[in-house]
């Protein structure tokens, strides 16, 4: 397999530190070195990369132009708090409080693992995001992945 896959849900201990779940550690690649960049997500949640997922994130991102206003402050948004993490002898890391605070994240999370990332959310935020029933998400698969020519293992019909 390639990547983390998975949702699972977890607690925060008093401290701020996740302690990785065992299944997302057997799926950890050999090159990642027991760490890991914290850093705001897109939406309301913190996003885990390994460090060579960040390392490609940030090759793509200097691409950018630093002239232009939008991508500059597109950039330091994108930026703004990124923390490497690295695993505690109980393969536990330790989130930075800032993070926490962004992503209203206290105790309860949810770890959603996909590709070489991992999103970590507050567990009502994440219920309320991923709250979309049958006929939404079918109008949504449509709008993303109808208009594109894709293998037979993806296409319903």
């Amino acid at each position: 397999m390639h990547g983390f896959l998975g949702e699972i849900e977890c607690k925060l201990d008093p401290k701020g530190r996740l302690a990785m779940p065992g299944r997302f550690l057997k799926q950890m690649p050999p090159d990642n070195n027991g760490g890991f960049v914290v850093n705001r997500g897109i939406e309301k949640c913190l996003t885990l990369y390994t460090l060579p997922e960040w390392d490609r994130v940030s090759k793509e991102l200097e691409t950018l132009n630093l002239y232009d206003a939008a991508q500059r402050l597109f950039l330091r948004q994108f930026f703004r708090g990124a923390t490497e993490v690295m695993f505690d002898s109980n393969n536990r890391i330790l989130l930075p409080k800032r993070l926490l605070d962004y992503a209203g994240i206290e105790t309860d999370v949810v770890l959603l693992g996909y590709f070489n990332r991992i999103e970590i959310w507050a567990t009502q935020v994440y219920d309320e995001v991923m709250e979309v029933d049958a006929a939404n998400f079918a109008n949504l698969a449509n709008q993303v992945m109808g208009k594109q020519h894709h293998p037979a293992s993806l296409n319903p019909e």
